[in-house]
């Protein structure tokens, strides 16, 4: 019988891990919501090249993302599985190239554990179910610097077919993102540069030819939009990207070490096996120096510059998701072919880890049961958090299943460490693979609730009827994709509604939270109070209204 190539295998696997369920929880508050919002209103308008939040102009990311959403909702519809079906896709394509690169890096083997490696983490799979724009935007930025590191090795002749493929890659990231991509890949190979002390550097034909591809492929849409006269979306996308850098944007600010937090916990059970590569990774001849280094270097500056950034968001350091499960995948590999023995510290540490983030996924099911500690008086000062723990949601007991597993995993894994470390990490990764996965099926759409299933539940309510949602004084998207807003609702029609009360022939709703009330009704007098539920707070214009 023929052997199944193993390409095929692992798409038919990434497939059943990526796609099934990708529909059942409502897109989350901001960002899923935000990118699905501005690829709904591409389709209602036939305006692909602007994006629009609200119907105006949405100058903070280019529109790559946003086209393969559309060629989704055009197939099944503008629905959470359309939304976040192209980072499925992402996952499948990723799995394969991993492999693949795996295989010509080092070995056939190698290429299987580094798949392994990277959808039996908590956060590199969790992403390629989510319908955000990450898992694209470092996937061209992966390739792109697989492109330099190829062109820079010594051993290769250094072919203008790599600099093109590298300056394409960038392109495609630009279009996914923004130059944030261009400053990641600059900032690379400016650290291998003078690691390598400016030996065998770029010849200055090939930077010329890079800068070329990648303002080529990635400025495209910029020149489109001088050409249509909107330059002032470009000066608004470029002040964006700066006050990212330079602010603290909507809150979401940080201490420098929080993405080496987010990485330890976020990347289990990868992250705590990587540290190994970190500090022996060259006393071996079997792994791949010169790929080994831009990996190293990919992860540190990416990790630096992120931690530096004033904006802390999780997904910001994902792409440090790469050279990470790289590098836990050489620990793996030498583990298991026993070349290396596993240090009790990272065996504790892999434990500890593990042991946290169960504990914390199983604590979350006995949810219920935890409310009448939770909100004995003083215990929880946020009042919109306490409301929000009156949500009915029916917890099954199978929702605990995700977090037995994970802690089964770890058991095993510290038991068998000393022992069989083959097996022992293997039980590890596919222990986790299928927990996080479960998590997403079984938990996800049990907590989706409690954070902002009464104001969802009201937005679809209301689809139907011409009407305009709005939030008071929170920031939301999810009115606007879940009430199905049409263009002559515009945005700054809104926003006049809301700050001068006009047009008055049109239905009007306020969608409030419950720490603002008083403010609000003292503000707003003529607001007729509807009903509150999970700590948001629901009106209608009233009829009776003061010019």
């Amino acid at each position: 019988m023929r052997k199944l190539p193993a390409e095929l295998i692992i798409a038919i696997g990434a497939l059943i891990l990526f796609v099934p369920f990708l529909g059942t929880t409502h897109l989350f508050d901001w960002d899923e919501i935000n990118f699905a919002e501005a690829s709904r209103e591409m389709l209602v308008t036939g305006n692909y090249a602007i994006p629009q939040i609200g119907f105006e102009p949405f100058w903070e990311k280019p529109p790559l993302f946003f086209w393969l959403q559309v060629i989704c909702m055009k197939i099944f519809g503008v629905n959470e599985f359309a939304s976040r079906l192209p980072n499925a896709v992402c996952g499948v394509v990723t799995l394969i190239l991993l492999y693949r690169l795996g295989r010509k890096l080092v070995n056939e083997q190698f290429g299987w554990i580094w798949v392994l490696i990277y959808a039996g983490s908590l956060l590199p799979q969790f992403y390629f179910k989510s319908g955000i724009i990450d898992p694209w935007f470092n996937l061209f930025i992966f390739l792109a610097i697989y492109q330099l590191a190829a062109y820079s090795d010594f051993r290769n002749e250094r072919s203008v077919k790599r600099i093109v493929l590298a300056g394409l890659f960038t392109g495609l990231a630009i279009m996914t993102k923004g130059p944030v991509a261009l400053l990641i890949v600059g900032l690379c190979y400016g650290v291998f540069a003078l690691i390598n002390r400016f030996r065998n550097f770029m010849k200055p034909l090939h930077i010329v030819l890079f800068l070329f591809v990648a303002a080529l492929a990635g400025g495209l849409w910029f020149i489109a939009l001088l050409a249509n006269g909107q330059q002032h979306i470009i000066t608004e996308f470029i002040v964006y990207q700066i006050r990212l850098f330079q602010t603290e944007d909507a809150g979401h600010g940080g201490p420098f070490f929080y993405h080496f937090i987010i990485l330890l916990i976020g990347c289990f059970p990868a992250a705590a096996l990587c540290l190994l590569s970190m500090r022996i990774g060259k006393r071996t001849n079997e792994s791949p120096r010169h790929f080994h280094l831009w990996m190293m270097i990919l992860f540190w500056v990416t990790l630096l510059l992120f931690s530096i950034v004033k904006t802390k968001i999780v997904h910001y350091s994902s792409l440090c998701y790469f050279p990470l499960t790289y590098l836990a995948a050489v620990s793996f590999y030498h583990l298991y072919r026993r070349k290396w023995n596993l240090p009790a510290w990272n065996k504790w540490l892999q434990f500890v880890t593990g042991l946290i983030l169960s504990l914390l996924i199983i604590a979350i099911t006995f949810i219920d049961q935890l409310k009448p500690y939770l909100l004995e008086p003083g215990r929880m000062k946020d009042q919109f958090a306490r409301a929000n723990l009156n949500a009915q949601v029916e917890w099954t007991g199978w929702e605990k299943l995700p977090g037995v597993i994970l802690l089964a995993g770890i058991i095993i894994f510290v038991r068998r460490a000393n022992k069989n470390i083959r097996s022992a990490l293997v039980a590890l990764f596919l222990t986790t693979l299928i927990g996080i996965n479960l998590l997403i099926v079984l938990i996800t759409p049990k907590v989706e609730p409690y954070s902002q299933g009464a104001a969802i539940e009201f937005y679809e309510n209301k689809r139907n009827e011409a009407a305009i949602v709005e939030p008071l004084r929170f920031k939301s998207y999810a009115h606007l994709f879940y009430t199905a807003r049409q263009p002559k609702f515009s945005r700054s029609l809104a926003d006049s509604i809301k700050q001068f009360n006009s047009h008055p022939e049109l239905p009007v709703y306020y969608v409030g939270k419950i720490q603002n009330r008083e403010e609000n009704e003292r503000e707003m007098p003529y607001l007729q109070f509807l009903y509150e539920k999970n700590g948001f707070v629901f009106y209608k214009r009233g009829a009776s209204l003061e010019p």
